[in-house]
């Protein structure tokens, strides 16, 4: 069957629509010899050039749906390639069956946590697209005094430099002395919205963790830069969340499935224990959960 070339080639992982549509523009993409217009339809059998490579039908139409998460530690980027020869986190993950890993959104340098990688670039845009509003969670470690009108102006909305911003949901979550423990949800990706959102009431992000995206929570046994691979009933609800249908996942081999859940050896991710703790320490009960929409 045929389909729109922007429409194959992103879900391939090349790029969002947007970007391929630039690049069909431009006259990079070429079917069967002659260049591409917007619009054009592909099916199985064509030959496709992306900046004169070649690009393997086997990628285009197997539609490969491998999903993992990954817990990103503080001092790792999410480039592919850092200029100032910093680890990415790509260095940590494992070879994918077919393509490449696209990230679903990213964690700058100083943040740890959650972050999704798949090989189906429809299902990482539908999770990036602002359309969506997918919930992104994050434990929040705070310097500073807090008042219940801070946090009733962070629900309200603050006007940062690039426009305002607010959390859809924050609750307190433990925590002794001058540091505290809040989980908050945002519903865009922002750079560094969080902390510039924290800081805009005069305190200061001393710890910053992402637990959840999307309906996804990150695993208890998801240890400090671990990998596992997305599967069953959480990989369908992930597509369910943005109305796609799962594709027939690929198979995988005898290394791969050894390596899903590598065995660990750090204990730093202690992260629901230790605001649990600090909870019920300062108010003898367990804190509240903020759950997906």
């Amino acid at each position: 069957m045929a389909e729109r070339i922007q429409k194959v080639l992103a879900r391939a992982g090349y790029g969002s629509r947007r970007q391929l549509e630039i690049l069909i523009k431009e006259g990079k993409v070429t079917v069967n010899g002659n260049v591409a217009s917007l619009g054009d339809q592909i099916e199985m059998g064509d030959t496709i050039r992306l900046d004169s490579k070649p690009i393997s039908p086997k990628r285009l139409w197997q539609h490969p749906q491998q999903v993992i998460l990954y817990n990103k530690p503080v001092g790792e980027v999410c480039t592919r390639n850092d200029p100032e020869g910093r680890r990415t986190i790509f260095q940590s993950l494992p070879s994918p069956e077919e393509g490449r890993w696209v990230s679903v959104g990213r964690l700058d340098i100083s943040t740890s946590g959650l972050i999704i990688l798949t090989t189906d670039g429809e299902l990482a845009n539908k999770l990036m697209h602002p359309s969506n509003e997918m919930d992104r969670e994050y434990a929040v470690r705070v310097l500073g005094e807090v008042t219940s009108e801070m946090m009733q102006n962070l629900r309200d909305g603050i006007e940062l430099e690039d426009g305002k911003a607010k959390f859809a949901d924050i609750q307190e979550s433990g925590g002794e002395g001058a540091n505290h423990w809040y989980h908050v949800v945002i519903q865009e990706g922002r750079n560094r919205e969080v902390r510039r959102l924290w800081e805009s009431q005069g305190v200061k992000v001393s710890r910053l963790m992402r637990v959840r995206y999307g309906p996804v929570i990150i695993p208890d046994q998801l240890r400090m830069g671990r990998w596992m691979m997305l599967e069953g009933g959480a990989l369908e609800a992930l597509y369910e969340a943005v109305d796609l249908q799962p594709k027939q996942a690929p198979k995988v081999g005898r290394a791969q499935r050894e390596k899903k859940m590598r065995p660990i050896k750090t204990t730093e991710r202690k992260v629901r224990q230790k605001t649990n703790q600090g909870s019920s320490k300062s108010k003898g009960k367990r804190s509240a959960r903020i759950r997906g929409r």
